[in-house]
């Protein structure tokens, strides 16, 4: 099967084989007897008992009664999807890797995003870390690359990971809240491990609240290591940078698009790639040659730093492409196991504390989420490369293996299957010793200096929303002594951060700085200098009533539509309405049935009658000034200004017979090309979080 751009795809092909269609088929049973009758269960007459010789009915309700796995004790909440990895840049000189060395491969993988506190049913929109696992089906095996959105993590050491994970899910005595880290167990564990503050500063940043997976980074965690032909080791840090940038949802609007779509951004990355318009990813790497491991002022090894890219910047060396959907959802996003153990030769491990437990725990937590040690044979798990083993029997054994010998050496089999040879994976020499112990090194030991960058690097609107998070979830939090806590905390990151939240919270400011702020930036680390210079897959709604101007409709529809948007034209019934001059406008959908929240821009047409209905449409009035209050670019042509000013929309300049811009609120009068052109800018700024916003009632 070949990809949409032509490609041999190695791992369809294996797909398709396992994939079964209902179309044309009879019903049976498992065993291949065909079925007369599923409505009805046998019984002695028509009113009597059921019968138990209704194998039928046995065999129905007992698959049914065990449909159901268990899910992922974390990350439970995903979606996922296939595309295909091209590699730009040969990295040869690093590593054996092939599918990073050979630039004429084009490697399959599956990509699955994901929450991580909340359950299977929870909301995509929660304040949360997000999950981005990568599995790359290599012709020398299965690369799993798991990693989460923000570049580090909460401990330093994953003996802690139980109780970091018991901490933030659902308190036990009550199972609340779901899928948030707003209440007293989280900050509880927070206030007594320091080394979490960097962490929950990219927690409470608007990284933990992506507006698309299309628009969302992803990076490896921990720092891995490349090795050569020459067993030369190299050691990295892995990135994804989305084509579209990195963008954000505002915190309010999560709150409410959890009731109006819980299924946000899955939905959207099915609707995008059903549309052809493909999420893509460039992979960059983070390259430092062993000998300047100790050369930072932080320790590679530690899963709570980064590596900030002004000291190395990211080389970009590949691009990555979803443009698949799963057939099953189940059989595919919900049994895809990713394990960081997962490794072709060419890439190997560090000694981070994290990433050492890690190797142990996704794989004990597939034999019981899967159901024993076969899971690799499931279609989504099995590698396009060939599996020869000794493994044999257990739960779910797909494989019927021949021949008499099962173990190694034999003679009975030829030696088969044999070891070593060209390409077998050799495991980096590296010298260790040391004392056994139960200590961390000291280079581990600054939790602050991070936290205090990130602060720092942040734009005046993300600061703003950084001290909102504090307050709200620490506001949440019962528990006084905890609140104060997390503010002396903070005062090590920046005295101004922890006075701004303990003046929101209850508790008493810090006097003066527990240290001075070092002043340090990296510009790398704020979404305010991400791209903004594409309106591909936003959404925008344009309001019409009885009286819209169908030429406006047209040009606005047309424009944004050519670029990239896709439009839909709300009123509040669904059908049509009526024209200005005679004609119909189709309606796309109808306005009780979606929210702003669901939308990236809203714009109004003209229309003197189609304005003075939706100014009396209580949904339509706050549809605009919500929209508004969001930072989300707004247009109105004509008489659609007059809907603005009902929605309370003061502080910008209106157009007065020109085009006008005004922090992302686009107005105009008359027939002008240059609306649709200004209305896409601002739409493709992403938001306009300086605007003027506290005193639109939404």
């Amino acid at each position: 099967m070949a990809d949409p751009a032509g490609r041999e795809d190695r791992k369809q092909e294996q797909m398709d084989q396992r994939r079964v269609s209902p179309q044309g088929t009879e019903l049976t049973t498992d065993q291949g007897v065909r079925v007369d009758d599923t409505d009805n269960s046998l019984s002695a007459g028509e009113r009597g008992p059921s019968l138990m010789e209704d194998f039928h009915l046995r065999e129905k309700i007992t698959h049914f009664d065990h449909e159901r796995i268990p899910e992922r004790v974390v990350h439970a909440r995903g979606a996922g999807a296939y595309g295909h990895f091209t590699l730009h840049e040969s990295l040869a000189e690093y590593t054996t890797a092939e599918f990073l060395t050979d630039t004429s491969l084009t490697t399959p993988v599956f990509v699955r995003f994901s929450t991580v506190a909340g359950s299977r049913g929870s909301a995509d929109t929660v304040r949360d870390v997000r999950g981005f696992a990568t599995k790359f089906y290599t012709r020398q095996g299965n690369f799993d690359l798991v990693g989460n959105n923000m570049p580090v993590f909460f401990i330093q050491d994953g003996i802690k990971f139980p109780d970091f994970v018991h901490a933030v899910k659902p308190e036990p005595p009550n199972e609340i809240p779901q899928a948030s880290s707003a209440h007293d167990t989280l900050w509880d564990f927070v206030q007594l491990q320091p080394e979490t503050m960097h962490m929950m500063m990219w927690l409470m940043s608007d990284r933990a609240l992506p507006r698309s997976f299309a628009m969302m980074q992803g990076f490896g965690v921990h720092t891995f290591r490349l090795v050569n032909a020459q067993g030369r080791g190299t050691f990295v840090k892995f990135h994804w940078k989305p084509r579209l940038g990195t963008h954000s949802l505002a915190w309010d609007e999560t709150q409410k698009i959890a009731g109006k779509d819980p299924d946000f951004n899955r939905r959207d990355l099915w609707d995008r790639i059903e549309a052809g318009d493909f999420p893509e990813y460039e992979f960059g790497v983070q390259l430092v040659p062993e000998e300047d491991e100790h050369r930072f002022d932080f320790d590679l090894l530690d899963p709570t730093k980064i590596i900030p890219e002004e000291e190395v910047p990211v080389r970009p060396v590949g691009t990555l492409v979803l443009d698949r959907n799963p057939g099953n959802f189940f059989a595919e996003t919900e049994q895809v196991a990713f394990h960081l153990g997962n490794v072709v030769p060419g890439i190997d491990f560090s000694n981070d504390p994290l990433l050492q437990a890690r190797l142990f725990s996704y794989l004990d937590t597939q034999l019981i989420r899967l159901g024993g040690p076969n899971f690799p044979q499931i279609p989504v798990n099995r590698p396009v490369a060939p599996v020869r083993n000794h493994h044999r029997d257990g739960y779910h054994q797909m494989d019927v293996q021949q021949g008499q010998a099962s173990y190694h050496k034999n003679s009975l089999s030829g030696g088969c299957p044999a070891v070593g040879g060209e390409g077998s994976f050799t495991h980096y020499p590296e010298r260790v010793d040391g004392d056994k112990i139960r200590k961390r090194s000291e280079s581990f030991a600054d939790h602050y200096s991070q936290a205090t960058l990130f602060w720092n690097s942040m734009a005046d609107w993300e600061k703003e929303h950084i001290v909102g998070a504090f307050r709200f979830e620490l506001g949440k939090c019962d528990h006084v002594h905890i609140r104060e806590g997390i503010v002396e905390h903070l005062d090590h990151v920046d005295h101004d951060l922890a006075v701004r939240v303990a003046e929101g919270i209850g508790v008493e400011p810090p006097k003066t700085p527990v240290n001075a702020n070092h002043g340090r930036t990296s510009p790398a680390l704020s979404q305010a200098n991400t791209p903004a210079d594409s309106v591909q897959g936003r959404k925008i709604a344009i309001l019409v009533a009885d009286g819209a101007d169908p030429a406006a409709v047209e040009m606005v529809g047309e424009a944004l539509t050519e670029a990239g948007a896709l439009c839909d034209v709300l009123a509040a019934k669904d059908g049509f309405v009526q024209a200005a001059g005679g004609g119909q406008v189709k309606v796309t959908r109808a306005m009780p049935t979606v929210a702003s929240v669901l939308y990236d821009a809203v714009v109004v047409p003209g229309g003197e009658e189609s304005v003075r209905a939706l100014a009396q449409d209580g949904d339509a009035v706050h549809f605009v000034a919500e929209a508004f209050v969001h930072c989300k670019a707004v247009g109105a042509l004509d008489a659609g200004i007059g809907l603005l000013e009902r929605a309370g929309i003061t502080g910008v300049r209106f157009a007065d017979g020109d085009i006008v811009s005004d922090h992302g609120v686009v107005t105009g009068e008359g027939p002008s090309a240059d609306f649709p052109d200004r209305l896409i800018e601002a739409v493709a700024a992403h938001r306009h979080w300086t605007r003027d916003k506290a005193h639109v009632p939404a």
